[in-house]
């Protein structure tokens, strides 16, 4: 029998014992040896981390291969999966037991394509009652009235919904690249507020480099990204397509606000939107966006509210 569950670990220069205390979190789960297939894909470690979890060898695939960044590791990984759903956990985070077991639940009572969650810096959660729906929603409705939170570490999906799609590699966001399309695929999605992973924020992770080269390219991958969304929205059928189209605005002012917040530079900003409308990504539409979206796209889509968000949004993120 298949198992319920591939849990899909990417690994790369951290310490092992990191490695160590994700997979037991997994091994902490309600499931069975049967039930639950843990996958590590190493990649390209300068240093191996099997001397530290010698003792989960018989629990656990083990693959090396040279480095190719997190999506090529991710890749590997559901290559060898083959449980009925899939979830991604990074090496350095780990699922906490009772929302996640929450989530199985929902797994095995409802059997939804794909189950969302939340995540947690604090790893101590004692809370054991949730908010989740019990209608499933496609996921073009989904998209249509939510703020998608992309990483794709905060869901469980069933595996045949996966189709061809794939992470691309070498990329930054390839979350907010691979999670939408994925989404779009579910005809059953439930969501609880259940915080069921562990997020461990590390100064030297590749989501908080912040050198200056590295915060250009997250931004010309951004670009990229919602580049390619758009030209897929092109193609779906209406519903699939508005809803597509929406998270591809909200993409673009996120993309907007995060070059007022890191370059505070109205001579770059100027020139990426004169992109942007070329390719017809800018002004913004005026769509359902919830109101925090609602308040930047008006004051973006205006050269007054662009010199107040340069002068307001730098320094309120200097204060968080």
């Amino acid at each position: 029998m298949s198992p319920l569950v591939s849990f899909i670990i990417a690994y790369y220069n951290l310490p092992p014992q990191m490695l160590k205390e994700c997979i037991e979190s997994i091994r902490a789960l309600s499931l069975t040896d049967t039930e639950r297939q843990i996958i590590v894909v190493d990649d390209g470690s300068e240093s191996s981390p099997l001397e530290a979890i010698s003792h989960l060898m018989n629990h656990i695939i083990y693959l090396r291969q040279p480095n190719g960044g997190l999506s090529a590791a991710r890749n590997t990984g559901l290559q060898l999966a083959t449980g009925e759903y899939i979830q991604f956990v990074d090496a350095d985070d780990t699922l906490i037991t009772t929302p996640y077991n929450h989530c199985l639940d929902m797994v095995r009572q409802q059997h939804p394509d794909v189950v969302m969650f939340d995540f947690t810096c604090d790893n101590h959660q004692t809370a054991a009652d949730y908010n989740s729906t019990d209608d499933p929603m496609t996921g073009a409705d989904y998209l249509s009235h939510n703020n998608l939170q992309a990483t794709a570490c905060c869901y469980l999906f069933r595996q045949f919904i996966l189709g061809n799609l794939r992470f691309t590699p070498g990329i930054f966001h390839e979350d907010e690249e691979f999670t939408p399309q994925l989404l779009l695929r579910a005809e059953r999605i439930l969501s609880t507020d259940a915080q069921a992973y562990y997020y461990r924020q590390r100064p030297a992770s590749i989501t908080t480099a912040a050198d200056v080269r590295t915060t250009l390219r997250r931004l010309n991958d951004c670009h990229l990204v919602i580049c390619k969304l758009s030209r897929t929205a092109d193609i779906l059928p209406i519903t699939e397509r508005q809803a597509l189209q929406r998270r591809v605005a909200q993409l673009t002012m996120d993309y907007i606000y995060n070059i007022i917040i890191h370059t505070r530079s109205r001579h770059y900003l100027d020139r990426k939107l004169a992109i942007l409308r070329r390719e017809g990504l800018f002004p913004l539409p005026d769509r359902d966006y919830t109101l925090k979206y609602r308040w930047f796209r008006r004051l973006s889509n205006s050269s007054i509210g662009l010199s107040m968000l340069l002068r307001v949004l730098p320094r309120i993120s200097k204060e968080r």
